[in-house]
This record gives C-alpha cells, sequence and structure tokens, in this order.
C-alpha cells in the first residue's frame, strides 16, 4: 500500500541508530529514545499561500532532522513510519 500526503506534510522513515553503547552494553528497545533523524519516502504537494501552492523545501529520498516528539506515527505494511509538516524538520543532512 502506498501512502500520499496531503498539503505540506511528509512522510518519513525513522533510521534506525546504535543498540550498543561505546561500551559495549546493549540496550533493549524499551531504554532506546526514538531516533530524531529519518529519510522521506513522499511528500505532498505544497503549501497553499497567497494565492498559490508553494512547493516543499524537501524531497523524497532527503535525509532529515526533526524533534522527538514531533509527527504522528502511522503503521502501514507493518512498518512505522512518520507524518510530519514540514515546520516539524529542523533541517537536511548533506554528505
Amino acid at each position: 500500500m502506498k501512502i500520499r500526503p496531503l498539503h505540506d506534510r511528509v512522510v518519513v522513515r525513522r533510521m534506525e541508530e546504535e543498540t550498543t553503547t561505546p561500551g559495549g552494553i546493549v540496550l533493549p528497545g524499551s531504554a532506546q529514545e526514538k531516533p530524531s533523524q529519518g529519510e522521506i519516502i513522499a511528500v505532498g504537494e505544497g503549501r497553499f499561500a497567497d494565492g498559490e501552492v508553494r512547493p516543499l523545501a524537501v524531497k523524497v529520498g532527503d535525509k532529515v532532522i526533526f524533534g522527538s516528539y514531533a509527527g504522528s506515527t502511522v503503521k502501514i505494511d507493518g512498518e512505522e513510519l512518520l507524518i510530519l509538516n514540514e515546520s516539524e524538520i529542523f533541517g537536511v543532512l548533506e554528505g
């Protein structure tokens, strides 16, 4: 199943983070924070402002940073995805 976000929303797949501390301790899933980085897998058409649609500044494939409690989590085909407004994205990782 595919998802198409509306307006200025984007769908993000969270990036997996390390599950082992630098000292070699393996953290259980309940002790880990949810990652605040992810890859955009779908974008909306843009925000309607001043009588026209303003396209988003991000695109599919961008790796982004967002707040720990940003967006809404949804499960599609057994995969947990995050739906964010463009304004909830802090920046795009480059390089």
